[in-house]
């Protein structure tokens, strides 16, 4: 006992230490890295990585990286028609609405090195799950359309993308192609949503989002370009949501807050039969943007309603359960909290804290976790990039390995589903990487830019549990016979245009 209490207490002051020189964050350092962020869905497409989206220069909510939301003071300027990528008007030709419309590409692909593995998987991992394979991990295609006046301070804009790759088999919607692909590579549409400005109520209007976004909460995004490192945090991958339908809206009360409310279906699914529960769940937070003369953002985001599946639990010939709960899942509520902040030391040194909870009936489990991120820019073409996390899964429900290429569809969509998990464990994870930008290749691409990101992590249990490097069985899914610890690197390369 005192034992695993000194060790634990010994990884705490290593990341504490290293949260306030080396771990405190990430990037924005001269467009060099993507900072750490909760995606604007309503903004967020595959940019080029040289220019990352307006979305991913703060600190995750639905209005960060704005300097003035449209509809105020310069709210015309703001909303005036702009030339898209997919026109080219002749000089002096003022642009219509739909010279506006954009289109873009990523492509990403990487690998993982676990030499000490036995399970081929790097535990507690969604898209970075097979270690020693190379992976295409995701192939995104978007179109869009910046929110663009059409009159008498209303604007009106959208988003579509679709994602093929390694990836998918984690970012399903339910009744939205979901399970139409059954290998290692799968589709899933990723955004399908109107965002209008409306001047409404406050000075500065509201801005609303309806139809299929990501969530708004957490560090790390699904693209590429969202996220510092090619592997996740444990609260990213497992305690926010990863796609909602429904509305959010986002009421601008003040030049630098904002308050957040949304209804939608629940993570990763629909409505009807394609839902979980049918039950409403939503969103409530405020947002702070641009304070201490523009250095620091933050935000608090809550995320509430009943999340587990009301049909009958289902076995399958090789007795694999499904997560069906019954009548019961109607009221057991799902309580999702986050909190963020980010702090630009100076244009080329960042700094952000995230803190995530949650709490599940179903589940009988609290979870939560402490990440932080530190990022400093060399060069244009090179960024120093750390990350250490301290996360709590208290009863060991939460953390799990879905083992087969339709595992998480099939634990979504009330089938049964393979997969292994940890006992309660406290784990630590400390991971330092590099974002490059090869001068000699971007020079010579006519077409977008390409990045190569190479890391080092060690993820390790801090109250002598021992889940990593080892498979578990339909007998016995629980694993504690593996290491207390998971030393791997990875490196992924993307090119975006």
């Amino acid at each position: 006992m005192r034992k695993n209490f000194v060790q634990e207490v010994h990884f705490l002051l290593a990341a504490c230490v290293s949260g306030g020189s080396l771990l405190a964050s990430y990037a924005h350092a001269a467009e060099t890295t993507v900072a750490p962020v909760s995606l604007n869905s309503a903004q967020v497409v595959n940019a080029p990585i040289s220019t990352p989206p307006e979305a991913e220069k703060a600190a995750g909510t639905p209005s960060d990286g704005e300097e003035v939301p449209a509809g105020v003071s310069s709210e015309d300027d703001a909303m005036k028609p702009t030339v898209g990528n997919l026109f080219h008007p002749k000089a002096g030709q003022t642009p219509t609405y739909w010279q506006g419309l954009e289109a873009h590409v990523s492509v990403e692909g990487g690998v993982t090195g676990n030499p000490w593995t036995r399970s081929g998987r790097n535990f507690a991992q969604y898209y970075t799950d097979r270690a020693n394979t190379a992976t295409l991990n995701q192939i995104m295609g978007s179109i869009s359309h910046p929110v663009t006046s059409v009159g008498k301070g209303y604007g009106l804009g959208f988003v579509f993308e679709a994602m093929y790759g390694s990836d998918a088999r984690f970012d399903p919607t339910l009744g939205m192609g979901s399970g139409s692909l059954h290998g290692l590579y799968q589709w899933a549409p990723t955004q399908a949503h109107i965002d209008a400005h409306l001047p409404w109520i406050f000075k500065r209007g509201i801005d609303v989002q309806i139809g299929q976004m990501y969530g708004i909460m957490g560090a790390e995004g699904t693209p590429a370009q969202a996220r510092p490192f090619y592997t996740y945090n444990y609260a990213s991958d497992y305690i926010v949501p990863f796609e909602t339908v429904g509305v959010l809206a986002t009421m601008h009360l003040t030049q630098h807050m904002d308050w957040i409310l949304g209804v939608d279906a629940g993570n990763s699914t629909t409505f009807g039969s394609s839902g979980n529960n049918n039950k409403p769940k939503g969103y409530f937070g405020f947002a702070w943007n641009k304070l201490l003369d523009g250095k620091l953002d933050m935000h608090a985001i809550g995320h509430f309603g009943p999340q587990g599946n009301n049909g009958r639990q289902i076995q399958s010939a090789e007795g694999w359960l499904s997560a069906g709960l019954g009548k019961s899942a109607n009221s057991l509520m799902q309580y999702n909290g986050d909190f963020m902040a980010t702090y630009h030391v100076n244009d080329k040194m960042t700094v952000s804290v995230n803190g995530t909870y949650l709490h599940d009936d179903a589940l009988r489990d609290d979870v939560y976790g402490v990440s932080t991120y530190f990022s400093y820019a060399f060069h244009p073409w090179l960024t120093l990039n750390a990350r250490g996390e301290i996360f709590r899964d208290n009863a060991g429900m939460v953390i799990a390995e879905y083992s087969s290429f339709n595992s998480f569809t099939q634990y979504l969509s009330n089938k049964p589903y393979p997969y292994y998990s940890a006992p309660a464990t406290t784990y630590g994870e400390l991971t330092v990487g590099v974002t490059y930008k090869p001068e000699f290749i971007n020079k010579k691409l006519a077409l977008g830019g390409f990045i190569i990101r190479p890391e080092v992590r060690l993820d390790k249990s801090l109250n002598g549990t021992h889940p990593f490097n080892q498979a578990g069985t339909v007998a016995n899914p629980v694993v504690n016979n593996g290491t207390n610890n998971m030393f791997w690197f990875s490196c992924d390369a993307t090119w975006a245009f």
